[in-house]
């Protein structure tokens, strides 16, 4: 058997790439590159496990674009030990919670339960995620599910409006896909191509096993040895190079989705920075300042100001290699333009000028805020030293990441604007229009 590298997260050193991670992160490595990491939080009685893959809906062919998110529903319908009853009467026995999700980059399933009966939960977790049966009848009846999540989404606007805007920054290319999926593939989907899809992806190299709150890690990496017996040894061949979206030599759009709505929803933005980039702190605090809390420069003047709109806010979106950052409002059809005008006037405007030292530092303290505030349970913990080591492979510590968000300038930022948004804009519109020259000329021109 090969042997366990089991230690602390080392220090920083200069042959390192390992950070100094927060009290109570440990970090093993089991045979076959299987990584647990686990977090202890003193003074809860609560425990949060997640099995996280890489793998997401950027791995997929476009023949089953949504198998990634399929997949993920239909592990919960059996395992050669539990149905799917059985699954939900044991979790709901100890009041605890069981769910996934799926993103373009990684899958996770994860539990939460009480502190005694985590032992349970990292059982019960890693034989969903490696033993789900993938049946042909669970297959008939979980693809009549998705079809009703997809016809949810096109149903809820902002959600429509997400997937939409995504399309169109980045085209047919995997991000550009919608996570779910399509009717047309997921009614294609079959038995074989998802037991594939698992079996070839589903590996130990990539994944990683997370716990956090009242957890002690040399227990817990016994507990997912157990769980995992008869999977550490397989062979760790390399994941599937993705395809680099920074190679795209395509445009952005302008998309239109005809929606009889009382309201008409704008999405629009540029290609950002992926998550391996510097600049992804100056991002997140010019994110802050534009449209991220009640005094953002977008909240006033499309708000408070003009009365325009009820919601308007900006997002960041990170990939491996690239990212969005995109600007959201909701309207009155007869607003539309003057919305669309008042944040083309704003984003300009920053890209001209930047911001100011004062809005700088109301954004550095927003973040900050809602980083610590964020981290205030073990499932939220448990989340982000997940992410970290399937992203980073690493543990930056909160006050090392606080000493980041602290160290941008004013003039950090102020280049970040001037560079992004400067770039190609994409645009998308959910609404009451059936042709994209009935949109307003101030909308239509967003796109060039």
């Amino acid at each position: 058997m090969a042997k366990i590298d089991r230690r602390r997260v080392a220090a920083p050193t200069a042959a390192s790439t390992l950070r100094e991670p927060d009290p109570g992160v440990e970090r093993t490595v089991l045979p076959g590159g299987l990584r647990v990491v686990t977090e202890y939080v003193p003074g809860v009685r609560s425990a949060s496990v997640g099995v996280w893959v890489g793998v997401g809906s950027r791995d997929e062919q476009p023949t089953v674009a949504g198998a990634a998110h399929f997949l993920e529903h239909l592990l919960f319908k059996a395992t050669p030990s539990r149905s799917a009853l059985d699954i939900a009467q044991v979790m709901d026995g100890v009041g605890g919670e069981l769910n996934a999700f799926t993103s373009k980059e990684h899958t996770c399933f994860y539990a939460h339960v009480l502190d005694e009966d985590l032992p349970l939960a990292v059982d019960l977790v890693s034989d969903v995620v490696l033993r789900g049966r993938c049946r042909s009848s669970d297959v008939d009846v979980e693809r009549q599910v998705v079809l009703e999540e997809i016809a949810m989404r096109d149903d809820d606007p902002e959600d429509l409006l997400g997937d939409a805007f995504l399309t169109a920054l980045y085209g047919d290319h995997p991000v550009g896909r919608p996570v779910i999926g399509s009717v047309e593939s997921i009614e294609s989907m079959t038995r074989t191509q998802l037991h594939s899809f698992h079996v070839r992806r589903y590996t130990p190299p990539r994944m990683v096993v997370a716990a956090a709150g009242n957890v002690d890690h040399e227990h817990t990496v016994e507990m997912v040895r157990r769980a995992f017996a008869g999977h550490l040894e397989e062979a760790a061949e390399p994941a599937p190079r993705r395809a680099g979206a920074l190679r795209l030599r395509t445009t952005p759009t302008l998309s239109l989705t005809n929606r009889d709505s009382e309201q008409v929803h704008l999405s629009l933005g540029v290609r950002a920075f992926g998550r391996h980039e510097s600049h992804r702190w100056a991002l997140s605090v010019l994110n802050a300042a534009v449209g991220g809390g009640l005094s953002s420069r977008l909240f006033q003047e499309v708000r408070e100001i003009r009365g325009l709109a009820y919601s308007v806010y900006s997002g960041v979106d990170t990939f491996a290699d690239t990212g969005a950052f995109s600007v959201y409002a909701g309207c009155q059809p007869e607003n539309l333009g003057e919305v669309a005008t008042v944040i083309r006037e704003v984003l300009s405007t920053v890209a001209a000028d930047g911001i100011t030292d004062a809005e700088t530092a109301r954004a550095k303290g927003s973040l900050r805020g809602g980083l610590v505030l964020g981290l205030e349970d073990s499932g939220s913990r448990m989340h982000r030293i997940g992410k970290s080591e399937l992203n980073y492979g690493n543990h930056r510590s909160i006050a090392e990441t606080l000493a980041k968000i602290d160290a941008v300038t004013t003039d950090e930022v102020r280049d970040v604007a001037r560079v992004l948004l400067q770039r190609p804009f994409g645009a998308a519109v959910v609404g009451p229009y059936r042709r994209k020259r009935d949109l307003p000329a101030s909308v239509r021109g967003i796109v060039r």
